[in-house]
This record gives structure tokens, sequence and C-alpha cells, in this order.
């Protein structure tokens, strides 16, 4: 069967074949045995998407796939990650804070002297990977690592039967500039259209079939690179989407806006941001023409993507294992106004050329957060909102549902342990492990809620927040690619916001309620101080120091 096949609605399972007359081998030895397998575990990771930026939550971009699994599952509409990739993924993998795991910032900022900094998973955390794999899984993994570049943490090191990808970060679609690895040896791109994304895809299918009677259960890990800058797309994606956004990012912010709002993701009471101080008003941008193609070439590595994760889906239902298998799909944070990769770019290349290096900009960014503010490395809501969708049909009793649940993707790891009825550890390798600070998501499949988060916090770069109850405080500092601070979010000032009424953070009730602020900000200290947070300037002071050591 052709893998590129692109199931619709009208698939075997729609159709009532699966679990009756087609039934795949996983099904068929169910079946036989009279025993529930153990579930299958698919986490399907993106990279710097903007809340907006797939159908299902507001987007014109089309991806069928993600909506499909929406649609049969849940959409968690209050869900956060950690505001940047390699803290996102040290959570996603641990279920802990990425302070605790040793990725306090980015597996690039390796500080002997600062062990919450030292850029690799540390031994005092247990992988996801591990975990199940002591449980009789088949662990597996493609894309992008990022979370320790050192051998003792590669993947393969830390839990992963299997891997194909890059342990650092991709910036090329089509010719990787960081090493390709399989099972830790160094590979090449196969073929002269080799495309991450796509080749992804293919191994982790590859990988599947290497157990094709599905006796064990697996755990299959596949993090996409895409959206992430430098812009680099098939010139077929790509011409799906010239001439759509010609109307602007300002129309584009407010056509979102609205479906937000019809879909019933977002409450009507939270008001729209202003454009971002920094991007320009539309109808004064000289070369329109070129934006057009900037956010086309976004929009089709989306595009992408979703074909990718439709690939995914077809080989579950082919094996029939789909209703077994709980899928979680989220992204690592919001959309990226960073355009440092631009002064890369060969001079004459347009966006969306193998050999681009182009990201879309801020402009494109703020419209691709929408109705938020602000974006990656921040963690006001534009830099840390991430829309996650659960699909398992064995087991969560509600599909179609929305949950305004509040959560962090470090609930992924508990949310897993009850799926599978795995075990996590005390002690792993001779080591004592943190205990997981995540909650498991399992009582909201099954029942529609659970016991949240007492409080939720956040440091990135000196950026920081704190979430308890309906309250959440939050401060900014410039970015390094920053000119002017953007309006309405002082540096270095903390802020109070109440996320019931006004989660796009444009009234700030800190004046108002003093007494609720101090709390707060008291609160988040605790908080930084259990985590092994270390003030921001004391970090770059202690990088600075080691480099002048070498």
């Amino acid at each position: 069967m052709d893998r590129r096949k692109f199931l619709k609605n009208s698939s075997l399972a729609t159709a009532g074949l699966v679990g009756s007359t087609m039934l795949g081998p996983a099904s068929l030895l169910q079946q036989c045995t009279g025993e529930r397998k153990k579930p299958n575990i698919l986490i399907i990771l993106s990279d710097d998407l903007g809340f907006s930026d797939i159908g299902c939550f507001g987007s014109d971009i089309q991806t069928p796939n993600i909506d499909r699994l929406a649609s049969n599952g849940i959409k968690f509409t209050q869900f956060y990650n950690t505001a940047r990739c390699s803290p996102s993924r040290a959570s996603l993998l641990t279920g802990l804070y990425p302070h605790q795991t040793g990725l306090g910032h980015l597996a690039t900022t390796q500080i002997k002297s600062l062990p919450h900094y030292q850029g690799y998973l540390n031994h005092n955390c247990v992988t996801m990977a591990e975990v199940l794999k002591n449980e009789g899984y088949r662990t597996l993994m493609t894309g992008k690592w990022h979370v320790g570049r050192r051998e003792e943490a590669w993947p393969t090191n830390r839990g992963f039967d299997r891997f194909y990808g890059e342990h650092t970060y991709v910036d090329g679609y089509f010719t990787p500039t960081n090493q390709l690895y399989l099972n830790g040896e160094k590979v090449e791109p196969e073929g002269e259209d080799w495309y991450s994304t796509d080749a992804y895809t293919d191994y982790a299918l590859n990988f599947l079939d290497e157990d094709p009677d599905g006796e064990k259960p697996f755990f299959l890990y596949v993090a996409y690179n895409a959206a992430h800058f430098p812009l680099q797309a098939f010139q077929s994606d790509i011409d799906k989407y010239r001439g759509a956004y010609m109307k602007g990012w300002d129309t584009l912010r407010e056509e979102k806006y609205q479906r937000l709002i019809d879909m019933d993701i977002i409450d009507p009471r939270w008001e729209l941001t202003p454009r971002d101080a920094d991007a320009p008003d539309w109808e004064g941008v000289k070369d329109k023409v070129r934006e057009d193609l900037k956010m086309a070439s976004y929009a089709a590595q989306i595009d992408r993507m979703d074909q990718n994760i439709g690939r995914l889906l077809d080989r579950l239902e082919e094996r029939g294992e789909l209703d077994n298998t709980l899928i979680l799909f989220l992204q690592d944070n919001g959309a990226s106004c960073e355009d440092w990769i631009n002064r890369r770019n060969p001079e004459g290349v347009l966006p969306g050329d193998r050999t681009s290096m182009i990201a879309y900009g801020l402009p494109w960014a703020n419209a691709s957060n929408t109705p938020f503010r602000l974006f990656k490395i921040w963690v006001h809501e534009g830099g840390i909102s991430t829309p996650l969708i659960a699909h398992w049909p064995d087991r969560i009793k509600n599909p179609g549902t929305i949950s305004r649940e509040v959560g962090h993707v470090m609930d992924l790891m508990p949310t897993v342990l009850d799926a599978t009825g795995a075990t996590y550890p005390g002690s792993y390798n001779g080591y004592d492990i943190t205990p997981v600070e995540g909650k498991s998501l399992m009582p909201v499949f099954t029942q529609g809620t659970r016991e949240g988060h007492e409080a939720i916090g956040w440091e990135h770069q000196k950026n920081t927040a704190f979430r308890k109850g309906k309250f959440k405080i939050a401060r900014a500092y410039e970015n390094y690619n920053k000119k002017e601070f953007r309006e309405n979010v002082p540096p270095g000032q903390w802020q109070l916001y109440d996320m019931e009424r006004d989660r796009t953070e444009m009234h700030d009730l800190s004046e108002k309620h003093p007494d609720i602020l101090e709390d707060l900000v008291s609160d988040y200290q605790a908080w930084a101080d259990r985590v092994g947070i270390t003030n921001w300037d004391t970090v770059v002071e202690e990088r600075r120091k080691q480099r002048e050591k070498g």
C-alpha cells in the first residue's frame, strides 16, 4: 500500500471495517487471547508553531489530519510549554521543570559551574523512553532531540532503542547543516529530494515495521522541525498558499480571532491584542509579494507536516492499532520573531527555496500567535501557549470535546505512566530520581476533569511568570533582537492578569491588587528557589567566565 495515500474520513475506521472483518495483526492478537494489549504511545511535537497555526485552532492552513485527531479526541485550549525548544523537550520527556533536568536554558548553554544549566539531561531524571523500555515497550524516536549533544545524553543512551535525526537542531529541511544520526552512527541524507519532515516519517514507519505483528507495544516520539526557520518547502506545497496572504497580517489576525471565538477556543471577552509595535501597517509594506511568499512558505511547511502525520495515521489503521494508541500532538513554544538567520541568506534566494536562510519575521509571527502578545522566548501567553490534542478512541469517553483544564508539557510523563501502568522510579542506574512534577491528564480523558496544578511557574532567559488559580504574574525583558520594546509590556516590571477575563493580557491589575501581586511574587520566588532557577545575569556572567577560560 502506498504510504503517502491520504485517508480522508471515508477511511477503513469510518467505514466500520477496522474491528470487524479487516482486523490488523494487533487486533487479531487481542481477539484470540482475550487480553487487552498495553496501549501504544505516539507523541508528535512540532517546532515554533503559533497558537492558531492549525486548522482546528483557527488557522486557514490545511491540516486535515491534525483536525481529524481533534474531531475524534480532545482539544486542550489552556495547555502550556516552557517558551523554548530545549526546555520544553526536557519537560516533555521527564515530567519535570526544565531546570530540574539540567536544561535551564538550551542544549547549547553548557555551564559547568551551574548544574541546572549544564545543557543536557542529568542523571537525576528519567526519560519516558527509559521508563517504558523497562515495561517491555519498543522505544522509537525520529527528529530533533536537542536535550544534549554529548554522547551520554544521546537518545540511544537515554532509553530509545531506535533513533533517526539530529542531536541538536535543524537549520535545513533539504540539506541539514548538522549531522544526521541513525542509532548513534553518523549517516548522510538519502536521495536528491531528501526533506527532513518526510525522512523523519519514513524512518518512523520503518521502525514500526520492525515489529510487523505488533507483538510488543511501542512508544514512538516524532519531533518534527516544522515550522522552524529557515523557510524551505516543496514548490507544490507553496503554490497552495501563494496569494492567500496578500491581504496582510492585520486582516489575517482579525480573521483568525473571529474563527477562534466561533470555534469556542477562546472567550469572546478576551480582546484581540493590538498589532505588535514592531510590525508595520500592512498598507505601508513595499514588497507585499515577497511577504506573501514568506507566509506561503511557512504554511507549506505546516501542510507538509500534516501530510506526514496522515501517513502515520494510515499505518496505524493498517496495523489495526489506531484505537489502542494514545496520540498526543503539541508544539514546543510559540511562534518565533527571530530574524538573525536572515543575515545568512544567499543574495537573491527567495523564501521557500532549497537554500533559503530566511525566517518569516515578526509581523507574521504576531499573526501566528493570534490572539496573544509576544513570542517564543517570552513567557506571556504568545510564547508559552500550546494547543494540545489527545486522541485515544479506546479510552477517551467524549471525543470531539474541548477541555479548558490548565496543563503543562510536564504533564505528559504522568499521563503516559497512567495510561500504560508504568511505574515512575525512585532511583535509576544508581541515582536518586527527582519526583515527578506533572499531573496526569487521564482523568480528563475518562471523566472530563481532574484535580489540576495548584500553580505553574516559568523562567526563560530572565522572562518570568507564575500562574495560580485565575491570576498570573509575568515580567519581560528585552531580547537580543529587539531595538524598541513592545507597548504595554514594560521591561522588568511585574504585571498581574486575570486569566479568566483577560487571557490576552491586555489589562494589568498590579496597581489595583497590589496584595495579590505581592503574594504571587513571593510564591514565584519560593518556586524558583525550589526548582533551581539562577538569576539570569549570573548565568550570563558564568558563561562569560567559562568562555574566557576556554
